[in-house]
């Protein structure tokens, strides 16, 4: 696990506290606003830490008068729920330890995507956009449809959603990969079982467009009518936006927005990210060679199974974490899969 240093960070903390009483720093307001969003990150962190801190000293301190008492057994109790309480919590916070790489704190782009089997499939991804989006309300995520294309009949056939908080790429990544599902199918009049796949994307939000630099002479911009909800505007003009990465052949669309101009700027968006990401996968090649694992999205690949029928079940099969409750699972209740993934990923390569 990587070391915590609150008082580095304490220390940090301090020097940007006497830096924004400087009249002179909004003299730069990009440089001010880049000073505040780090101490306010900082303090996100570390204040958890040293509420967490006083309340220790507290409950140490309430043990020890407890012990000087006659009848001491009945402070017992009342003692061991409060540690317990606190324990539970500094195990919570200690993940977030694990969130070390470079972009975990940024926005997570999520893709979903149905695979093959027709409404089957394109059910499928409806109900994992459901959950993905009861995870991040509970989160107190801001979610933003990015792009959604409908199933035929039902459900969905791809969707993008930007999900902004803290920590959101983060979480999310471990969700990247090939979903299983085994259900009684409720398209099929003879009450089959059937098994439907669905692959999950995520990208962080590249908000420092300098980061990933994208050369305009390499893009194919294309505009067309768009075939999603969103009024008469959206239906009559050519508001949707497809852009090429012409060196990658990378493709993406955004038709959600009613101006061409959003959708051409949240289209950019999910290019940085892609991009960003294919520079990962070549620099963390020699990584995942290590490690004896490729994390391909790929068709029979998958890292979750959601069984309805015969029996309920869902389990992870990188992490081994499982659990019966299905529909707990499909209603947004996916931290104990998040956080298996990250004590898993945490784990150095020896």
């Amino acid at each position: 696990m990587i070391a915590f240093d609150l008082v580095g960070k304490q220390a940090r903390m301090a020097q940007l506290e006497e830096k924004t009483a400087d009249p002179s720093l909004w003299n730069d307001p990009p440089a001010a606003q880049s000073l505040l969003k780090e101490l306010s990150d900082l303090k996100e962190e570390a204040l958890p830490w040293l509420e967490m801190k006083r309340h220790l000293g507290d409950l140490s301190d309430y043990a020890v008068l407890a012990a000087e008492e006659e009848n001491s057994e009945s402070f017992e109790a009342e003692i061991r729920e409060q540690f317990d309480a606190l324990r539970q919590r500094i195990e919570q916070m200690s993940l977030a330890t694990l969130l070390s790489g470079e972009h975990d704190s940024s926005n997570a782009i999520l893709e979903i995507n149905s695979g093959a089997g027709g409404t089957e499939a394109c059910d499928w991804a409806e109900m994992l956009l459901r959950m993905y989006t009861r995870w991040a309300e509970r989160r107190g995520c801001k979610i933003e449809m990015i792009d959604r294309t409908p199933g035929d009949v039902a459900g969905t056939k791809s969707v993008t959603l930007l999900i902004s908080g803290r920590n959101a790429y983060g979480y999310l990544k471990s969700e990247r990969g090939v979903h299983r599902l085994v259900r009684i199918s409720p398209f099929d009049a003879n009450k089959r079982r059937h098994t439907s796949f669905a692959s999950v994307d995520v990208i962080p939000e590249i908000e420092n467009a300098g980061e990933v630099e994208i050369n305009e002479d390499d893009l194919k911009i294309e505009t067309y009518r768009s075939s999603s909800a969103g009024g008469q505007n959206v239906q009559k003009n050519d508001t949707a936006v497809r852009i090429t990465h012409i060196p990658t052949g990378i493709i993406v669309t955004c038709q959600n927005e009613r101006s061409q101009l959003q959708n051409k700027e949240n289209a950019l968006k999910v290019l940085r990210g892609r991009l960003y990401e294919l520079q990962e996968k070549e620099n963390q090649a020699r990584l995942a060679e290590l490690r004896g694992e490729l994390r391909a999205i790929e068709w029979g690949s998958q890292i979750r199974s959601y069984v309805f029928h015969p029996y309920t079940l869902v389990k992870d099969h990188r992490t081994g974490v499982e659990t019966g409750d299905v529909i707990r699972v499909m209603d947004g209740e996916i931290d104990d899969f998040i956080e298996g993934y990250m004590r898993w990923d945490g784990v150095p390569v020896k």
